[in-house]
């Protein structure tokens, strides 16, 4: 397998989203750890509800862009940065990551994301949504997509209770102790699933969606 499984970039009305490691995408460790280093604005906000811990150090980050490299090719998911297009405020500006890790053998894929504060409250995480459905479904026919928050992420909770719903998704339930996060606790987590066959027939009206290799 190989990163050619995922395209390079992804547009969407609002949005582009460029593939790390992905030949042209202009940042780096460095660009990265200004948003997700200790010290970065608002990372207690933005990481309260994640699994992952501020990075200290940019080689940390570094040690992060390789292991989401190296998943793209292997085949088991990509990672992007996420940018507001042309006409947005703050556009061009990093605004977050989103990815999709892959179970071949399930034949499934499990979403995540990761939003700067500024960016909060402007419906990108829906319409992030629909370019990861386009990709998991559409490209890669998969049968399943799964998503989930911990109970006490409300924000997440809309969000993605309107995107699931909007494609014909359900709400699966409460999962107790779910996920393990990287300074040793356990967490419930909220989960989500959403089928190709259900997305096919709910016909959503969404954002346009371009794939680009």
């Amino acid at each position: 397998m190989s990163a050619s499984l995922f395209p390079d970039a992804i547009e969407t009305d609002r949005l582009q989203f460029s593939r790390v490691g992905a030949e042209g995408v202009d940042a780096g460790p460095l660009d990265l750890y200004e948003h997700w280093g200790e010290r970065a604005p608002d990372i207690e906000a933005t990481t309260e509800h994640v699994s992952w811990d501020p990075h200290p150090h940019p080689a940390s980050v570094a040690e992060t862009l390789d292991r989401g490299v190296e998943r793209a090719e292997d085949g088991g998911g990509a990672m992007f940065l996420i940018r507001p297009r042309e006409g947005e405020p703050k556009a061009g500006e990093i605004a977050g990551t989103t990815g999709l890790f892959l179970d071949w053998d399930r034949r499934i894929a499990v979403f995540g994301m990761w939003l700067r504060k500024p960016f909060w409250g402007r419906g990108y995480s829906g319409e992030r949504a629909d370019a990861m459905f386009e990709l998991a479904f559409r490209r890669l026919d998969l049968d399943a997509v799964r998503v989930s928050h911990v109970p006490e992420n409300g924000n997440s909770e809309r969000a993605i209770t309107k995107y699931v719903e909007r494609h014909g998704g359900r709400r699966e339930g409460l999962f107790r102790n779910r996920i393990a996060f990287e300074d040793g606790s356990v967490h419930d987590t909220v989960e989500y699933s959403l089928g190709q066959s259900e997305w096919r027939d709910a016909d959503a009206a969404g954002t346009a969606v371009q794939l680009r290799d």
